[in-house]
């Protein structure tokens, strides 16, 4: 009985079947030849079973592959802390160098500054600009005077300010004695070149870093 007669419309064929019948493969099995193929080619140095064990898993890497790099950690310095610094005394002035004449060029390159600061200080120089400009620049190596303080023993103390902390003024005196000042219920002075400006040490507790970047308000102060 013929296929037609048992109503056999389709036959499947191997691979040898179809190439010795010369009958093209389904596409399933067309794709499925070329990716064995394809990986024969790529992977010559592997047996076919190896081969056949890659394909049983969800990646296959090939022979030629790049390997990511992994990247290293850089292992950030870190500084010393403020407790350190203060324990090693670094800031700390050695008596034998708290000596006025030694910082007395320190005083002429401030105000050199400041001229450069204020474009030149002429005669008729706004003060309220020299003002504004001194609130915001680097005291150290000016010459500060304090006028007004609850402490009178601070009152009349002139000198070189040599450091700047948040809430105290070093200030070196034609002594060579270092005073601490601290700036709370302090009123201070600046001169330079016949200006003089006043400093409210109660709202002027700022490092001079942080003093760069602040407004200061055109105000009144109740305490000293």
């Amino acid at each position: 009985m013929s296929e037609l007669e048992t109503g056999v419309v389709y036959q499947a064929f191997s691979q040898k079947e179809a190439k010795e019948f010369d009958v093209e493969l389904p596409g399933a099995q067309q794709a499925e030849a070329f990716v064995r193929a394809f990986l024969k080619r790529s992977t010559p140095r592997m047996s076919q079973q190896a081969r056949e064990h890659q394909l049983q898993r969800k990646a296959v890497v090939l022979e030629y592959s790049t390997r990511r790099k992994q990247k290293e950690k850089k292992k950030k310095s870190k500084g010393l802390s403020a407790r350190q610094r203060r324990e090693l005394r670094l800031f700390d002035i050695k008596p034998e160098q708290q000596r006025y004449s030694l910082f007395l060029p320190l005083h002429e390159l401030w105000k050199q500054y400041i001229r450069d600061l204020c474009g030149g200080l002429k005669p008729d120089t706004q003060p309220q600009m020299i003002q504004a400009k001194l609130l915001k620049a680097d005291l150290h190596g000016a010459l500060v005077s304090v006028t007004k303080s609850k402490c009178p023993s601070y009152v009349g103390v002139t000198g070189i300010l040599l450091q700047e902390t948040k809430h105290v003024f070093k200030v070196l005196t034609k002594e060579d004695r270092l005073k601490v000042i601290p700036k709370l219920n302090c009123v201070f002075t600046v001169e330079i070149d016949g200006f003089i400006s006043y400093i409210y040490g109660s709202k002027f507790q700022l490092r001079s870093s942080e003093r760069s970047a602040k407004k200061f308000k055109a105000k009144g102060t109740v305490d000293l």
